[in-house]
């Protein structure tokens, strides 16, 4: 037996921890880093960088009163999880909604790392969120909120540590009074301290879209690599906000045809094609797709096992299980959400045939345009649409090159493939950094000096 292989004996009782509660699909966290520790046995990644990897650097719970516009005092709970800033600053949205957990949170900070690392952006990972439900609150309480919660953690927010931006419930608004509260603090305007905000405050053109257009990119490559084509294909998305909704778009004007859609508020189905454009108009003006009359309503659940050639899960984590995966038909499933399907049902896809883009390369598009945006405010130089759109192709298109040669070499599911290419940076780092309890402080502050118990490690020709 090798060295290599004795070393990563050792972990054998970590990464078999947890496993009942993987396979309960009830810990977002555990169940992402399931698919992780696979990469790592194939990668024979070193026993120490994988113990680094395995554990987020801070997690952050704050209170967050404000005075409800009743005159009342509530406190909600705020959290803030940087997973890993080895590579650079932090990057990672903020929610606001009931269900928010710090597992949850914790699960999308290392979800964000691995994706930065995939799509080879200089950015760690990192989330937070505030529990709460904005639809019972006003303008002014949401105000309230944000600029409190922003407050709570602003000792970690900055361009050069964590740069937040927009995720569930929250949008350009929320991170505009983001940054004009730290920006307060810092007692001078720092537009580069968040993303997806207002293009007249520093913002990017095509940020907005930059997610639901990756998820058009990477579905055209697939199905290409499928001998399929975007025109004509039968698509079914489920959850019609930003990302569902203008991925829908995008690929209608593409030629597809968008068979299904739904929302919070009722699921709708057309086997000759949905009106993208008049769905979008009708939730504009009621923010819901609840009441439309020009199509058929089914149940949510049907909406992911309805009769398609591509499937986009873009709400919320969990949705596709060991329960309904085996009734799922469509050939390609493109993750929009974060964590749509659980680490049970990937067996049972993989064992059907089906396509997966998994979500660390599917909605890579959102913060790969976010750097685009970091880069331009703090170069003080903005780019036209055009630019920022075929800079996004360019990159989406080679990653998912890269994950496709991945899973042919190791002959593994794209999604194994996807967390192989985004480890592969932190095995580089080990090599010029030294040892992997060294690296996420050597590189956060930049030091060339070796620690003491390196150089001496290094003195002995170890």
């Amino acid at each position: 037996m090798t060295d290599t292989a004795t070393k990563y004996d050792d972990l054998k009782p970590i990464i078999g921890r947890d496993k009942d509660m993987i396979l309960a699909e009830e810990n977002p966290f555990e169940a992402m880093m399931e698919r992780f520790d696979h990469a790592a046995k194939l990668l024979n990644l070193d026993p120490g960088l994988y113990k680094v990897l395995r554990n987020p650097e801070k997690q952050i719970i704050v209170s967050v009163p404000i005075l409800r516009d009743s005159g009342e005092v509530e406190v909600y709970t705020g959290y803030r999880v940087l997973y890993n800033t080895s590579r650079g600053p932090a990057k990672g949205g903020i929610r606001f909604d009931l269900n928010v957990t710090l597992e949850e949170v914790k699960a999308l900070a290392a979800w964000m790392t691995w994706k930065c690392a995939l799509v080879n952006i200089p950015f760690g990972g990192s989330k937070g969120g505030v529990v709460c439900d904005p639809t019972t609150m006003s303008m002014g309480e949401l105000e309230r909120v944000t600029r409190r919660y922003t407050s709570s953690i602003i000792e970690v927010l900055g361009p050069d540590s964590d740069v937040p931006a927009p995720d569930v419930n929250t949008n350009e608004r929320v991170m505009a009074w983001i940054m004009d509260t730290y920006s307060m603090h810092k007692r001078h305007t720092v537009t580069a301290v968040v993303t997806g905000k207002p293009v007249e405050m520093g913002g990017s053109l095509g940020r907005r879209e930059a997610t639901g257009r990756g998820c058009m990119i990477v579905t055209r490559e697939a199905l290409a690599t499928l001998g399929m084509s975007l025109k004509g294909a039968r698509i079914a998305v489920q959850g019609f906000g930003n990302v569902g909704s203008i991925a829908a778009a995008l690929m209608a004007q593409a030629g597809a045809i968008i068979v299904a859609a739904s929302d919070k508020s009722t699921a709708l189905h057309n086997p000759k094609g949905l009106d993208v454009e008049d769905l979008i108009k009708w939730v504009k003006e009621r923010r819901q797709l609840a009441g439309y009359t020009k199509a058929q309503t089914i149940p949510h659940e049907q909406v992911l096992t309805v009769d398609c050639d591509v499937l986009i899960p873009a709400a919320t984590e969990n949705v596709i299980t060991r329960k309904n995966a085996p009734h799922i038909k469509a050939k390609i499933i493109c993750e929009g959400a974060n964590g749509p399907t659980s680490a049970a049902a990937d067996k049972i896809l993989e064992d059907k045939g089906v396509f997966v883009i998994p979500d660390i390369l599917a909605n890579a598009g959102g913060v790969t345009v976010s750097y685009f945006e970091w880069v331009q405010d703090r170069g003080g130089y903005f780019w036209d649409e055009e630019t920022v759109n075929r800079r996004l192709e360019a990159i989406l298109v080679r990653s998912f090159s890269e994950v496709m040669a991945m899973a042919a070499k190791h002959k593994v599911a794209n999604r194994i493939a996807s967390y192989i290419v985004a480890s592969s940076p932190w095995i580089g780092w080990r090599r010029c950094i030294g040892c992997a309890e060294c690296m996420p402080d050597a590189l956060s502050r930049g030091r060339r000096r070796w620690p003491a118990h390196e150089e001496q490690r290094v003195a002995g020709g170890l």
